[in-house]
């Protein structure tokens, strides 16, 4: 298939993916959840991301839930897919599952765990993409979970010397870094997305093309406005519905990842079901935290 990276944009959300008392893939929820944020606004899906929770399924589990999500965009907006192994094999193997299916994309997020050298990730990125070579790869950089940055002479040269490699989404929360992404790989048509939801504008404003968002699972019309906005000019508008997720998103932090994306969307009717255990919903005074911000923006009485 053809690579298109002028679709890797907008407000992508890593969807919820529900499962039953029993732990398995809540079919019926998780076509539910396609259209709720489909029919909301958002620009794209990407499956089995952080918060899907893909490091609680096995391998098939995820084609399959992959394939019911593919079944039920019905080519609506672009659906990209996560793969978070260790293994280099491994991933290579997932790489190969998922491009045989009518995916736009897959994203690589580095090895956790381990931290490997710069040469070997830089080895274990090109053996998958040169994997999947008609498949456009996004590089996802997620040092909170990982324990470890990716670099942005990795970054520049990954992007400059693999033609599939054409983007990333960075969750450092660190704008300087991002812009570092962006200003290393201007030169070539590199799209990088933030995937922090409350530098959704800042990212924008140094180059970013959009934003990876758990949020956009609970709140899809805001999140995706605050890019609508910013691309056609009302940077007012964006920036007060970026500042009217913040308070939200950060009353997420006092919750267990990643249960409280479950928690919020449960809270907001979307009935997405329980935490894979051994996460457990959230209880308490950070639950109550979370439903003060909520409350305050409007969104529950």
């Amino acid at each position: 298939m053809a690579i298109e990276i002028e679709k890797v944009k907008g407000i992508i959300v890593p969807i919820i993916i529900p499962v039953d008392k029993e732990e398995n893939i809540d079919e019926a929820k998780l076509r539910f959840m396609v259209n709720h944020v489909i029919d909301n606004g958002v620009h794209g899906i990407l499956a089995f991301g952080s918060n899907s929770e893909f490091y609680m399924f096995d391998e098939d589990e995820m084609i399959d839930g992959l394939k019911i999500i593919l079944d039920e965009a019905k080519k609506r907006v672009p659906v990209y897919f996560c793969i978070g192994a260790i293994r280099t094999r491994n991933c290579i193997r997932l790489a190969k599952r998922a491009a045989a299916l009518d995916i736009d994309g897959i994203s690589v997020l580095q090895p956790m765990f381990i931290q490997p050298t710069e040469d070997s990730l830089y080895d274990h990125f090109k053996a998958i993409a040169d994997a999947v070579p008609d498949t456009a790869v996004l590089l996802y950089n997620n040092p909170g979970r990982t324990g470890y940055t990716m670099s942005g002479n990795l970054v520049e040269k990954l992007a400059h010397n693999v033609a599939n490699i054409v983007g990333m989404k960075d969750s450092s929360g660190d704008i300087t870094q991002l812009s570092e992404f962006v200003r290393r790989n201007q030169d070539i048509e590199f799209h990088v997305l933030s995937g922090k939801d409350t530098i959704i504008f800042a990212g924008m404003a140094v180059g970013a093309v959009g934003s990876v968002c758990s949020t956009a699972n609970i709140y899809p019309t805001l999140v995706s406005g605050i890019y609508n906005k910013y691309v056609a000019g009302d940077l007012e508008g964006s920036l007060k519905d970026q500042f009217t997720l913040n308070p939200i998103r950060l009353s997420q932090d006092k919750c267990s990842f990643p249960a409280a994306t479950k928690d919020m969307a449960n809270l907001m009717g979307l009935d997405v079901g329980l935490p894979i255990r051994p996460t457990q919903a959230t209880k308490g005074e950070a639950l109550e935290n979370m439903k003060h911000f909520m409350r305050e923006a409007g969104y529950i009485d």
